[in-house]
């Protein structure tokens, strides 16, 4: 049986108070488990975000756990939640994120800089990053700078230097947002690859043909999830009422 990586209970997030109060999350339960690949959908303002921020140690919740590859991080201080970020979670954002003066290769090589409890030397570091460099198809391009790249391209990077920690778990917000079809396609090749090879994967999208690659889709509304089904009758229903019957319960 999978261990759970992540396992939230009544998570909650207010922000501001009294009358002027949001309520982005109200007491989320969530489990992912060792080597899943989970898509996140919802509305806009439904809180994947919130909960987005939280998973990945960036906010911590007014209410509630979170368990993180068996550590509960739900009160740690930001120092603290720093250190889990870039020892445990590897980031895929929508807009990359790349260093513009580095190369391919040395934005890679970044988090390897700032992993305290790491203690590879510079040689070890170069060939890590070349590693997941190669392992992205990016091995011909280790020496180009973002604005030599595609976009499909910066986000191969991206996902590598994601990799180069070797993270518990993978968390991709919008991952193909800012790509055309065909190069999503291809950074979505990527990723099922690395889940195919035991990677566990947290991906929000708005997407229906991109959480078809998900083994299991949670759906948010208003801050709450309303369903959280295997992939194919969570696509089934997405795909039939592009994710009103889902709101509605029907799923």
């Amino acid at each position: 049986m999978a261990r759970a990586l992540i396992e939230t209970a009544g998570l909650s997030k207010v922000y501001g108070k009294g009358a002027i109060a949001v309520h982005a999350l109200r007491g989320v339960d969530a489990t992912v488990e060792d080597g899943e690949f989970v898509a996140v959908m919802g509305p806009s303002g439904s809180g994947k975000s919130t909960l987005m921020n939280i998973l990945g140690c960036l906010d911590r919740p007014t209410e509630g756990t979170y368990v993180l590859d068996g550590e509960d991080v739900s009160g740690l201080s930001k120092d603290e939640l720093a250190g889990v970020r870039n020892k445990k979670i590897g980031f895929v954002f929508q807009s990359y994120n790349l260093l513009p003066r580095l190369s391919a290769l040395k934005n890679v090589m970044m988090p390897l800089l700032y992993n305290g409890s790491s203690h590879h030397s510079d040689s070890e570091r170069y060939e890590r990053a070349v590693e997941m460099l190669e392992a992205v198809g990016l091995g011909d391009r280790i020496e180009h700078h973002p604005n030599e790249l595609s976009g499909g391209q910066q986000q191969r990077v991206a996902i590598a230097r994601a990799l180069v920690n070797d993270p518990a778990i993978i968390l991709a917000d919008e991952p193909t947002g800012n790509l055309d079809t065909r190069s999503g396609e291809e950074i979505m090749d990527v990723l099922t690859g690395l889940h195919e090879q035991g990677a566990t994967i947290v991906m929000v999208t708005h997407e229906v043909d991109i959480a078809e690659h998900a083994q299991r889709v949670i759906y948010l509304v208003d801050g709450e999830i309303v369903s959280d089904k295997t992939h194919a009758s969570a696509i089934a229903a997405l795909h039939n009422g592009n994710g009103g019957e889902i709101a509605g319960g029907v799923l």
